[in-house]
Formats: C-alpha cells, sequence, structure tokens
C-alpha cells in the first residue's frame, strides 16, 4: 500500500482551497464541478477537502472549528524557510499556535490552525 491522499472534511471547499493557496503557497490540482471536492498539489501524496455536507451522508465525524480544541490529527508541509512561511500563514489569517522553534534534532518547527481550525506543521524537513 501507500498514501494516496489525505482529506480534510470542511464547511467551505472553495474558500479552503483559496485559503491554502494563500496562507502556504499550495496549488489547487483541482476543484469538482459540484463544488464539493478538491485536491491540491503536494508532492506524491495529495492534499484534499470534501464538502462536510457530502461526508455526514456517509459517514459520522467530529469537525473541525476554531472554538473547539484540535483534532488528534495534522497536516505537516515542509519548507526551507519555516520563519518566513508562518509569517505568510498568519498573514493570511492562520491562527498561530506555535512559533518556529528549533528542536533537538535539528528540525524547526511551527504549529498554525487553518480558518477551519485544523492543524498545520510548519517544519523543515528531518535531517538524517
Amino acid at each position: 500500500m501507500k498514501l494516496g491522499y489525505v482529506i480534510l472534511y470542511v464547511p467551505d471547499v472553495a474558500a479552503t482551497v483559496a485559503f491554502y493557496e494563500r496562507a502556504f503557497g499550495l496549488v489547487r490540482r483541482f476543484i469538482h464541478e459540484s463544488g464539493q471536492y478538491a485536491e491540491m498539489e503536494t508532492g506524491a501524496t495529495a492534499l484534499a477537502f470534501a464538502s462536510e455536507d457530502m461526508v455526514s451522508t456517509t459517514c459520522g465525524f467530529r469537525r473541525n472549528r476554531l472554538e473547539d480544541p484540535a483534532a488528534g490529527a495534522e497536516v505537516a508541509l515542509v519548507t526551507d524557510d519555516v520563519p518566513k512561511s508562518f509569517t505568510r500563514a498568519v498573514e493570511a489569517g492562520a491562527l498561530p499556535v506555535v512559533q518556529p522553534i528549533e528542536k533537538p534534532w535539528g528540525q524547526v518547527i511551527s504549529y498554525v490552525r487553518d480558518g477551519n481550525g485544523f492543524l498545520v506543521e510548519i517544519c523543515s524537513e528531518v535531517a538524517s
């Protein structure tokens, strides 16, 4: 098996795609004409968004909201310049959670929450 994509369930797919373009510089792969599904270019594994309304008809889930604690998951976006990327995300409306810090193993990490409340790690590569 291989990881094909990660899907975040969101209230507004188009608005979320626009946010991820502004905040993180991701490029949309496509948005389905129904407006209920979209994918972003993120390398070998796509980041996708699906409408909460569409998904709620097939399975139950806890909705992500800024006023609630973050879900027990994250999306990690790797960059060469964590401080600059963190600032860009916050200026685009992301909620800052953890300012950029260097971990003992040399990786620089930071955290924000997107407009839906989902946790996004902005980090450097892990040095091998």
